[in-house]
Formats: C-alpha cells, structure tokens, sequence
C-alpha cells in the first residue's frame, strides 16, 4: 500500500518558518552575489523599454487617429496586448535581480458572462491592468530606464576602466608639450601632488575612483534595480481588489459546484430508489393482495408460498434501502461527530477497512462539511466494494497544520489495494465526488495505476479555524500504513 507523506514541518508537528523579510537590505556579500544579474537587467531593460516606446507609441496614437474609421479600435486593443507583453517581459527580466518576484494581475477581472464580438473584442479596454501595462511600457519605463542605465554605465564604466587604467592607460597616444589631466591636478595641488609625475598622477587618481566605485557597485545597482522593482510591483503586479475578485470568483465556482453535485446526488438517489426499493415494495404490495384472495379462497398451501415471496421481498427491500442509506446523513453523525461516523462507516463495511480518524476532527470541522466528508468516505468505500477488486482499505482522516495565516487543513485518504485503474470521466462516481470536495474550497486527488493501488484524498480548507487554540491537539497527518 502507497504510503502518503507530508511536509516534514508538518511531520514534525512544527509551523511553518517564517518568511524572510523582503523589504530588508541584504548583506553585503549577497550584494555582491545579485550585481551580475542586475547589471545584466538595468542594461537590457533599457534596450526593451526604447524597443517598447517605439512600437507602442506608433501603435497607440495610430489607433487613436483611426478610431474615427472603426479600424482604429482594433489597433488600440492590440497596443493594449503588445503592452502587455513587454510587461510580461519586465516581470520576467527582474528575476535577473535577486528582487521578489512580482505575482501576475488578474487579466480577467473584469469578464462577464456577456459574448459577441464587440465584447470579446474590447475586454482590454475595460481591464485597468493593461492600461497600467501601456502607461509603464510608453513612459515610465523609458524615462526610468534611461537614468538607470546612464548610471549603470557610469559605475561600471569607471569600476573597471580606474582600476585598470594603469595597464591601458599608457597605450593612449599623448602630443609632445601638451599637458595631461595628471599635470593639471599635480599644478593646481602642489602640496598633495607636488615632485609626482603627471603620468603617476592620472594612475593614483584613476585607481581611487575605481576602487570607490566597485566598492559601492552592489549597493548602486542594488538600489537601481529596486527602483525598477517598486514601480514594477506598483504598476505591473495585481490590485488589492484582484485577490477579493479572485475569492468571489472562487466562491461561486464552489457554490456552483457544491449545487451541481447536490443535484446529481439526488437523481441518483431518486433514479436507485425508482429502480430498487420501489420496484420490490410494488411487488410486496402485489404479493400481499393475491396472498388475501388465496386466504379468503381458503388455498392455504398457496398463500404461505405468497407469504415467504412477500417476506423475501420485504427483506431485499429493506438491504437495498440500508444500502442506500449511506448516502444520507445518519443520526449517528449528528449524535457523536464525524469521527464516530466514519469509524461506524469502516466497521460496516464489507471490506476489511483499517480505520484511523483523529478524534479533534469533531470539534474542528463544522456541520456542513462533516456531512460532506461523510457522504465523501461512504461513496469511496462503496466504490471499493463494487470495483476495486481489493480485499483491504485503510482510512484516514486528520487536521493538518496550516501555514501562517492560512485555514486549517481537514486531509482524508482512502487506500485500497485493490486493481487500480480508477479514473474521473463525466457521470461517473469520481466527478460527482470532485464537485463536492469543490464545493468545499477544497481538491480530490486520484492516483489509481493499472494494478493498483488506489489512493483517493481529500484536502478540505476548514473555513475560520486560522490559529484557532481549540486545534493545538490535533496532530500533523502521518503516513496511511497497508490496508
């Protein structure tokens, strides 16, 4: 049986590290680490950011002079995706950097259910981020990019050419008589320079602006570089609101999903109550009226064989709707907690099912989702009576530590081993299963090779648990052993 593994942290029963500070200036020798990467973007930066300028400034104001003919809109909104491409581009160079990298906005925050042409067509306009995207690429970038690479220049320049000019220095051709930049310094600096030849003179005053200057690259570039980052971070990166949007969007695709796999449950329900217990109660019902038309007959040998068909059929009857049963929530569930249930889930289970379930989980998880983690379990290990082939499962359920600030974790695993093979196609038990867990905020992994094992799991967000004392019990989730 495939063990599960977690993150050692977590394994550990310790939280999560925290963060370096970002914002912290980093020690010199890091410094020194960065300085090829950032050289390398503020001297790239530049070329993309003239490339930039010309292709989105020629672009921008043709549409815009177009716009009276139609055709200009078209112009405008490609300007709009080419900007949003040398954002893209910058976002990739700063990297280069050492900087944190800057997360992508949300391209489609501003999409509706609206089709058509026109409205496919003009999406961008609506999108504030690619009018930042055109701003940053057709005048912050170039004017910044300029200054920076100016200086960039500089330094570099005088680093390297100061500390060797002592070697290249004497290949420069000088006239006979005329003065050098030595012989002035020595002649307007006596008392420093005095008796020195001017040759001596221009070394020494090379050599300390070289050194001065390689001395403060890291911090120079290091600086120069933050520069483009924060206005990057600013212009480039998402919006507060993206992550509210974002968890809107989120929340619909999960009560989308959690109403879609409610709706398939109950016709299936329906569907197996129809085909099953409805049938043979119909049946009994017939049974029981030729049972009295033989007793009223006096046919007494007649109705005890009725007698026995209508009691087996009350029984086949009463095991198909025990059967069915498992898709509705028990009152054991609501009496004694989720972890009752599911153990009482494992005992009744044809299959030999080795059941570990943390008891914090009854106080952790909420009403809501203990019913659908149980509806969750009863299906997997029907699945694995009906399909798997297997012999034993092992169950798992327990609460894993979040990181900072982040909702506690409910993780359920279900191992059988059983032939494997198992995979989500549409109508199928699987996909039914991942719209619930969807429904909960939360993801389905199935891993299921041909000749097994299969291992189903669960991991569930447990909404407003974040740092919540009443968890300190629960343990981290250790590895599912062999069923």
């Amino acid at each position: 049986m495939t063990a599960m593994t977690t993150d050692p942290q977590l394994q550990r029963g310790a939280q999560p590290g925290a963060a370096p500070i970002q914002g912290a200036m980093p020690s010199y020798g890091t410094l020194w680490k960065r300085t090829p990467g950032s050289a390398v973007y503020l001297l790239v930066i530049f070329v993309v950011a003239m490339v930039s300028i010309s292709v989105l400034a020629a672009l921008f104001w043709t549409g815009i002079g177009l716009l009276a003919i139609v055709i200009g809109l078209p112009i405008v909104v490609g300007t709009l995706l080419v900007a949003r491409g040398f954002g893209v581009a910058d976002r990739f160079l700063l990297r280069l950097t050492g900087q944190e990298p800057i997360d992508k906005p949300a391209w489609n925050r501003d999409r509706t259910d609206a089709s058509g042409f026109w409205m496919t067509l003009t999406r961008p306009l609506r999108n504030g981020h690619y009018w930042l995207y055109l701003l940053h690429g057709m005048i912050v970038s170039p004017i910044i990019s300029t200054i920076t690479f100016a200086l960039t220049v500089a330094w570099l320049s005088i680093s390297l050419g100061g500390l060797t000019y002592w070697f290249w220095g004497m290949f420069i051709p000088r006239g006979d008589g005329a003065g050098v930049w030595g012989d002035n310094v020595a002649e307007a600096l006596p008392w420093l320079f005095g008796g020195l030849d001017p040759r001596g003179v221009e070394v020494v005053l090379y050599l300390i602006a070289g050194v001065i200057c390689a001395v403060t690259l890291p911090w120079v570039l290091y600086g120069l570089a933050w520069v483009h980052h924060a206005v990057a971070k600013a212009m480039l990166g998402p919006w507060r609101t993206d992550a509210l949007a974002q968890e809107v969007r989120a929340e619909a695709a999960a009560r989308g999903a959690a109403v879609h796999a409610e709706d398939v449950s109950l016709r299936r329900l329906e569907r197996d109550i129809h085909d099953g217990p409805q049938q043979r109660l119909v049946r009994l019902q017939m049974d029981l009226a030729a049972l009295e038309r033989r007793a009223e007959s006096g046919d007494t040998e007649g109705a005890t064989r009725l007698a026995q068909e209508a009691r087996g059929q009350a029984k086949a009857a009463l095991d198909e709707l025990r059967a069915l049963s498992s898709g509705v929530a028990p009152p054991l569930l609501q009496d004694r907690g989720l972890a009752a249930a599911l153990s009482a889930l494992a005992s009744e289970s044809p299959l030999s099912v080795t059941a570990e379930i943390d008891p914090a989980v009854d106080t952790a998880v909420g009403a809501d989702v203990a019913r659908n983690v149980y509806f969750i379990v009863a299906e997997l290990l029907t699945n694995a009576v009906k399909h798997s082939g297997a012999s034993g499962v092992a169950l798992k359920a327990a609460l894993r530590a979040p990181a900072a600030g982040s909702p506690w974790m409910l993780d359920v695993w279900v191992v059988d081993n059983g032939a494997g093979g198992a995979h989500m196609s549409p109508g199928h038990g699987l996909e039914g299963l991942r719209d619930r867990v969807h429904g909960l905020r939360g993801v389905l992994i199935v891993e299921s090779p041909t000749g097994g094992p299969t291992t189903v799991g669960a991991h569930i967000p447990l909404p407003g648990s974040a740092a919540e004392p009443r968890f300190a019990a629960a343990g981290p989730l250790s590895p599912v052993g062999s069923a």
